[in-house]
Parts: C-alpha cells; structure tokens; sequence
C-alpha cells in the first residue's frame, strides 16, 4: 500500500489543464501535468482497502466497474508514492501497452470504483498513470523491445486502432511476424482520427507506432482490405487474421427532411478531415470542413459531439449548440446507481467549458429531439425543428421519450454534426468471407477465443464487442492475439 494514514493527510488534487480563453486558439493538448514530487502526494492517498475494486474490470449495472484491463493499480500507486518510478512504469506496462493513450483520453472507470470515494474524491489514478508513462519517456526508458525469437508465423492484423496495434504488439512480443493494414494515410483509427489533437496529441501516437516498427512490426497505410487487396490473398499470405476494423458505420438521424441536405455531416467525418488536414498542412490546404462564423448544432452528447464543439469553436464559429435527447444527469449518485458502479452524473468536459468561457453558457440542451430540417434555395441547412421529450414507461415496461406538447422550437443552423454513436462494422469485408454476425451487426467471436466461424480468422475491439472505450479496445486486442497465439502455436502442431 501508499501511506498508511495518506488518504487522512492529503486531497484530491489534479493539474489543472490549460484557461480554456487561451488553449481554444490553438490546437494543442489541453493536458497539464505535476511535478513527480507532488504527484508523489497524491500517489499517497491509495489506501490498504483490502479489495481493491480499481482494478476488477467487472461489468456491473451495464458498464464497466474498475478498469478493463486489470491494472495494478495499487502496486504502482504505492511505487509513485515511493518514488521509484522505473519499477512503477514496468508494473504499468504488464498490463496495458498504451498507457500514453488511457492516461490522456480514458473516462477512469478505475476512479468510479475506488473505495476512497466512498467517503471521500477518489485517488487520482488517471493523473497517477499519465504521469508514470510521461516520466519514464523523458527518462529515456521506453524503447523497442523486439523478441528474442521468431516462430515463423505470419499474421495480418486489419485495422490499427486501440484493438489492433494491441493485438499486434502483443503477438509480435509472442515472436509471430505481424503486418498491420490500415485503410488510412496514416496508423492509429480512432487514436489518430476520431480524437482531436487537442486531446491526444498525434505525435504521441506515432511516436508509439515508430517503437512498434523498430520492435518488428509492419504496418502497411493507404491499404483498404477487400478493396485494394483481398482477404483470401491475406488468407493465402499468413497464418492468421485478425478483424480489428471497429465500428465505423455511424448512425443517422431520421428527421423528416434529412436525406441529400448540404452541410450536414457525420462527426466521424468532421473530426477526421480536420485532424487530417491539420497534420498536413496546419489547416492550410482548406480540406476540412469548416464551421467558421456558422451556427452550429451537434446532434449527440457524448464525448464524440464533445470533440465537436471543441472543434467547431476553434474555426471561430458563431455559435454551437448540443442537443442532448437523455435528461440531464444529476450532480450526485442516484439511489440506483451505487458505488461500485460507474457514476452517471453530470460531468462538464472540456467543450462544454470552452463554450461556457466564450459564450457565457452551457452549449447542452437535454432532453430535445429534432423532427425536421429545413433547407434554403441552394438545399443547404438553414434550421432545425425541434420538441422537448419526456421518458416515461409504456406498458411493457419499456422507457421511451415522448413529444411535449407546445415545447416546439426553431433553431438556426448553418452546420449540423451527427454524433449519435456508431451501428456496428462496415459489412464489405465481412461478407467476403462470409463471417457471422450476430443480431447487432457486429462480428460473432466468443470471448473464449475470439475466433469467428472462419477458420484462422479472429475478430476483436468495437466490431466484435460494438462500440466501446479505448480501453475496452486494448483489453480485446491483448485477449484476441493470446487466443490468436494459442490456435498458432497448439491447434497448428
């Protein structure tokens, strides 16, 4: 454990990020860190709680309860307080490949089932964890660490997001030869597309992806699997595949009025180009879809429409709204949601805080739905319908939102994002192969082996299990090549 009587003699306190008046006029990480020594006090506050809930990765009331991955928290936190940070990055490192990634953009689910936060704020583990791994880069100790053997095994792993470089650091560690594909210019999916720089900085992905070259590992970009190569080629190539393509169909919304309108886009679509365009040429090249001086409404509150207003704000919009069609959270624990589960309270994220800074106000309207867009004579957005709903029980128990009668309202709009979350796989190279889904869409794989049923190919992150946490991903891509490894090494003899 840390200090005995730690969680007694000191508070929660985590760096504060960048003003948001200063950081939106740049892309750059919002993140701030302290110094190992008072990093060190708040390492100290990890107390001998007996179970340790942190680390279980239980799934409890529909979501996850502690972390996915099953770090040792404790043991590290112990090792932070202590001060030996060389042992604390080596604990780390047992069970998740990416900390850099986690300890930037992971909810901390880990912090949701600490025992402190029965009776107190919860350690900072999420802070703890961020700084191990940033120490431990500038003290130069995070370099390749190839296998001292190869087993002459080939392995093609399709997609390179959280799931699939996990997947492929870890057999490449089990000595497999793994060739990475990924369909953009660039590695990393949701790492290097689907978060905004400001968020995770895309020199950190690369400079993990550069480690994971060095250590071996091939990655092949500007690749689209089915399109530019077929998956009975890579059947015929390597031994094993892996499906790790996430859960890229977005979801639409069904308004009357939706269909073939101009200036309404996919999140996935926005965020993508701007980070693109971006890296390229610091926005110069105009590749991306800008929200300057326009009235913006993102459809969908979690951290995805989250990145959109972030994003929208530093082009310079005029304003940004937030529709939100579930209540608003409450600020404490309801009665039904208790610890250990994850909180479901009111969190306010760093757009919402630059919106707060720069427009005097919450961009979130909870409980709204939009039944209509209207379009101008050139068939662009112009505005949006709207009615506020209530959630109420129908006869079979289900909780459905319900029209209010005389909330109808207009709303101005020259640019709506969809961020409504995702459906499942792209179906393209499913098909080809002719893999099973299940009712979802999402590949059918069992957590016992992570096979599908295809032989030698396996599936894992957001297109076997549907769309989840960057954690969730690196915890499917780490199971998926121990089972991947296994069928090599024993069902091949």
């Amino acid at each position: 454990m840390a200090k005995p009587t730690g969680f007694l003699e000191y508070n929660r306190k985590v760096s504060p990020d960048r003003a948001p008046s200063e950081r939106i006029k740049d892309w750059k990480e919002f993140h701030t860190d302290f110094s190992t020594e008072e990093q060190q006090v708040q390492g100290a506050r990890c107390m001998d709680c007996g179970t340790p809930f942190c680390h279980s990765g239980l799934m409890i009331g529909g979501g996850a309860s502690g972390c996915p991955l099953n770090n040792l928290i404790p043991e590290w936190n112990e090792l932070v307080y202590r001060g030996l940070w060389k042992e604390a990055v080596d604990r780390l490192l047992k069970t998740n490949n990416f900390p850099e990634f986690t300890g930037k953009v992971c909810p901390a689910v880990c912090e949701g089932a600490c025992t402190l936060g029965l009776i107190d704020a919860p350690v900072s583990i999420k802070a703890d964890e961020a700084k191990i791994i940033d120490y431990a880069y500038e003290q130069g100790w995070i370099v390749p660490n190839s296998p001292k053997r190869r087993t002459g095994k080939k392995v093609a792993v399709i997609g390179s997001g959280p799931s699939g470089l996990a997947c492929a650091a870890q057999l490449n560690y089990a000595g497999h030869t793994v060739t990475v594909y990924e369909r953009a210019d660039r590695p990393g999916g949701l790492l290097m597309y689907g978060i905004p720089n400001m968020k995770l900085d895309k020199q950190t992905v690369l400079r993990r992806v550069s480690i994971m070259k060095k250590e071996g590992i091939t990655f092949k970009t500007n690749v689209e699997v089915g399109k530019d190569i077929k998956l009975e080629t890579l059947r015929t190539e390597y031994d094993a595949l892996v499906l790790c393509i996430g859960a890229t169909k977005p979801r639409d919304h069904a308004a009357e009025g939706r269909e073939n309108v101009k200036n309404i886009y996919f999140a996935v679509d926005f965020l993508h180009a701007n980070t693109n365009s971006l890296l390229d040429s610091e926005l110069k090249d105009n590749t991306f879809i800008s929200a300057k001086n326009k009235n913006v409404i993102v459809i969908g509150g979690g951290d995805t429409g989250t990145d959109c207003v972030a994003t929208s704000i530093r082009h310079g919009c005029k304003s940004v709204t937030q529709f939100e069609i579930m209540p608003r959270p409450s600020e404490m624990r309801a009665e039904n949601n208790p610890w250990p589960e994850w909180p479901k309270i009111l969190r306010t994220d760093y757009g919402q805080e630059e919106s707060i800074a720069l427009y005097k106000k919450d961009p979130r309207t909870y409980c709204i739905m939009t039944t209509k867009v209207k379009t101008d004579a050139n068939g662009a957005v112009c505005a949006l319908d709207t009615v506020e709903v209530e959630w109420k029980k129908d006869s079979t128990g289900r909780t459905s939102p319900v029209p209010k009668s005389g909330t109808e309202k207009t709303w101005p709009a020259d640019l709506v994002l969809i961020a409504m979350g995702f459906l499942g796989p792209e179906q393209g190279i499913l098909e080809e192969l002719n893999i099973e889904r299940t009712q979802r869409s999402n590949i059918n794989a069992s957590e016992d082996d992570y096979q599908t049923n295809v032989s030698g190919v396996f599936a894992a992150g957001d297109a076997r299990r549907g769309q989840s946490l960057v954690v969730w991903g690196i915890h499917e891509g780490r199971a998926a090549a121990a089972a991947c490894d296994h069928w090599l090494m024993e069902s091949q003899k």
